[in-house]
This record gives C-alpha cells, structure tokens and sequence, in this order.
C-alpha cells in the first residue's frame, strides 16, 4: 500500500536511508552496526515473548534484518517501512531466504485505522529518532497491540555521552555509521518516553542499554542506559 499525504515521517529521512538500500544485507556495508545490533535486539524480544506462533509487527523494518530474523524464530511477522527502496529490497531478500513477512510501504498511523487490537508484539527499533511526531508512532502502536500485548522500542538518549558515541564516535571517527545517519536533537530521553507510553495506555516494564563494541563488531544488552537503550511496555489485559 502507498503512503498517503501528510503522513507521520521525513523525506529528507526517507532519502537518506533508501540510498543504504541494495547495501542494508552487507554484514560489511554501510548498516554493519544494525547487523551486530540484531542478534541482541531479537534476545531482548525473545525473552519476554514467546514468539512461536505470535502475531508481530515490525515497524520501521528497514530491509528487514529484525523481521526476518523474528520470522525465523516462528513469528507470524508484518512489516512496515515508507522507504520504496528499502521494502524492494526487503522483498528481494525474502525471494533469497525463503522466509515469510508480509512487508508492506505502509505507515503505523494507516495501518492503526485498519488492523486495531491484532499483534502479541510490535517492534520499533531505530525509528523514533527519526520521525517528526515520535508520540504518534508509540499511540499507533499501542493501537495496534492486544490486550497484554507488548512494545519493544530501542533509541538513543539524548545525553552528552550519546553525542560523543553515537555521532562523534560512530559517524566521525570509526565510521561505522554514514555521516548524518543521527541528529542529536532528535535523541530521546528516558523519561520522555515514558511519558508517551503513559499517555497511549501502555506500562513501561523494562528499559535496558544497549552496547554497541565495534572492537568485536557486536553488542550486547548492559545496565547503562546513556547511549542506546531498549524499552518494553506492556498493554493492559
């Protein structure tokens, strides 16, 4: 389904990472780090739903690294993206591994009106740094949600530390992430999202950092949350 008008996103955004796009499965490409960030994304997932058989939705799915990998795992996966390019190529790759997601060029808010109440599980990974409303995608989500259905969100922080990791280090120095991929105005505190989960009827259970260690090129789950952090929240049965 084609994105309509006046939608919840950026083009300059768009843009930006649908230019990543026949690159997104390169495990050496310009996304290495997101490849290293997805075995830790999908544990955190995995530890708190059962996903055998689940009904997940992956939002923002890029060219679907964390659908796929989801769908491996026994999920019933659908996934959204409003990148042309990257949903092409996310079809493409599931010619290639045989996996089953229904991707769809499709944002949060449409599908909200259409599919209320259906998912055990919504992914946003990434994401929320990057829209203009990032309130609107947590309320669609939790549209989305069945009752005792749960929201996996991971984000950065806005904090000095995040700044000189994730955008001096990352982008400048190691560059392991394309300039301009982060804006730290747009870094999200904590305590901000919160507040939204709070605002769409959702209980935030857990929020955890997420460590990135380009030395071995993976990343694991840690206390800290200054950097990047995971969040899960839990809709009211």
């Amino acid at each position: 389904m084609n994105a309509v008008p006046n939608e919840n996103f950026s083009q300059a955004e768009l843009d930006k990472f649908g230019a990543l796009a026949q690159r997104w499965w390169d495990p050496e490409g310009p996304q290495k780090a997101l490849h290293a960030l997805n075995p830790a994304r999908l544990g955190y997932v995995a530890e708190r739903v059962k996903l055998q058989g689940a009904s997940v939705l992956d939002v923002g799915c890029g060219a679907g690294l964390l659908s796929e990998a989801l769908a491996r795992n026994g999920a019933q996966v659908t996934a959204l993206d409003l990148a042309p390019e990257l949903i092409k190529v996310a079809k493409l790759h599931r010619l290639e591994s045989g996996i089953s997601v229904d991707y769809r060029l499709q944002s949060a808010e449409a599908l909200a009106q259409e599919m209320p109440g259906q998912f055990d599980a919504i992914t946003c990974m990434e994401m929320l740094e990057h829209v203009p409303d990032p309130a609107a995608i947590v309320q669609a989500c939790a549209t989305m949600l069945k009752p005792g259905g749960r929201l996996f969100l991971s984000t950065l922080n806005r904090t000095p530390a995040a700044f000189a990791l994730a955008i001096v280090g990352a982008e400048y120095i190691a560059r392991v992430l394309p300039k301009g991929t982060h804006q730290y105005r747009d870094f999200i505190k904590p305590s901000e999202l919160a507040a939204w989960l709070r605002a769409a009827g959702l209980q935030l259970e857990d929020v955890s950092g997420l460590m990135y260690e380009p030395w071995r090129n993976a990343a694991r789950v840690i206390g800290r949350t200054d950097v990047n952090y995971l969040a899960c929240a839990v809709k009211s049965a």
